[in-house]
Formats: structure tokens, C-alpha cells, sequence
């Protein structure tokens, strides 16, 4: 009995590790699912359109698009939250913006040159950008995330309000520079919404 009880038991073990296997391999091919040439847009969030990305935006949290009239002329693409008159939430796309870039190090250098002296940096990571496989270099980015504080100025909250944000920035497949932000009061956005902002962007 003992001989047959170690044996089943044996089988047991073996079964459980060929099933923790295959479970273990269908999370990896889960994880590496979805269409690398477009970026995955949450429900719910609308998207801006140029000629060197797309972004998703959080339409249902009360961010609608900027009309072309109405946005600076820097801006590409604008998505505001408005409330009480006051932009509590902007994500804005600038195409074209420094001159002598060609690649997302420069890219992002000439992007974080223009954060701020009242900015804090907390991270900056690379990372590769969703899009069609001929995009190549294109699709590395660089990311910077960093808390600021209001100035109070243009329908922005009252100057020293706590302020959170992050940009992507690169250089599309035609070598036009970009950056994309997402500025927002800080108890408005949490670390969810601001990687599922940057896991929303595909590059042209």
C-alpha cells in the first residue's frame, strides 16, 4: 500500500506540475496578446488623431476634444476637463516642436527642457510605443513623469494647486519630433490612468 500510495502520489505531483505549466504559459501568451500595430484604447476614451500618433483621452471622465479654432497654434491635438470654468485636466499633442532632433533622447531632452522650474521629475523610462511594424525606431519613446504646481493662469487652478503629469516624447517614422502630456490636478489621476494614457498612444 505504501509503494502505491507513493506512486499516486508521484502522479499526482507530476500532473499538478504539467497543469501549473500550461496555465502558467497561457497567461504569457495573454500578456503578449493584442495587435502591437495599434495601441489599446480604454472604454470609454475617445481618440485624437495627427499625422505622427494617435492618443487615447478619457472622454468619460468629462475630457472632451478641443476644437482646431480654439486650441495654440503649438497644439496638434487638445483634450480638456473643464469644471466651474476652471481646466483641471489637458492632454495636448505638439508635433514638430525642436529642431535638430532625431531620436527619442533628443526628443525628450527638448521636451523636459520646457517642463519648469516649479516641476519635480519622479521617473523617466524608455519605452516602445505601439505601431505598424515599419515605423522601426519610431516606436521608442521616452517617458518622464513629474508633479508640478499651478500658476493660476489661463482658467488653470489657483496657483500652488498640487499638479501631476507625464509626456511622452520621440520622433515619428518621417522624423518629425513629438510630445504628448497629460496635465492634471493631482487627486484627479492615479498611476492607472496615467499608464493606460501612455499604453494608449500609437505612432505613425
Amino acid at each position: 500500500m505504501r509503494t502505491r500510495t507513493r506512486s499516486t502520489r508521484n502522479a499526482l505531483g507530476r500532473v499538478t506540475a504539467v497543469a501549473a505549466a500550461v496555465a502558467a504559459a497561457s497567461v504569457l501568451l495573454t500578456g503578449c496578446g493584442g495587435d502591437a500595430d495599434k495601441a489599446s484604447v480604454p472604454e470609454g476614451w475617445g481618440t485624437l488623431e495627427t499625422g505622427s500618433l494617435s492618443v487615447g483621452y478619457p472622454e468619460s471622465e468629462g475630457y472632451a476634444e478641443q476644437p482646431a479654432g480654439e486650441r495654440a497654434k503649438a497644439n496638434a491635438a487638445v483634450a480638456l476637463k473643464e469644471e466651474d470654468g476652471i481646466r483641471t485636466g489637458m492632454i495636448s499633442v505638439q508635433l514638430d516642436f525642436a529642431t535638430g532632433v532625431h531620436d527619442a533622447a533628443g526628443a525628450a531632452a527638448a521636451a523636459g527642457a520646457g517642463i519648469g522650474l516649479n516641476s519635480t521629475r519622479k521617473a523617466t523610462d524608455d519605452i516602445r510605443l505601439a505601431g505598424p511594424d515599419d515605423a522601426g525606431e519610431a516606436r521608442e519613446a521616452r517617458r518622464i513623469d513629474y508633479d508640478f504646481t499651478a500658476d493660476g493662469q489661463e482658467d488653470t487652478p489657483n496657483r500652488g494647486t498640487p499638479m501631476t503629469g507625464v509626456l511622452v516624447a520621440g520622433v515619428d517614422s518621417k522624423g518629425v519630433p513629438f510630445v504628448v502630456r497629460l496635465n492634471a490636478v493631482k487627486d484627479a489621476v492615479d498611476a492607472e490612468d496615467l499608464d493606460a494614457f501612455v499604453g494608449s498612444i500609437t505612432v505613425k
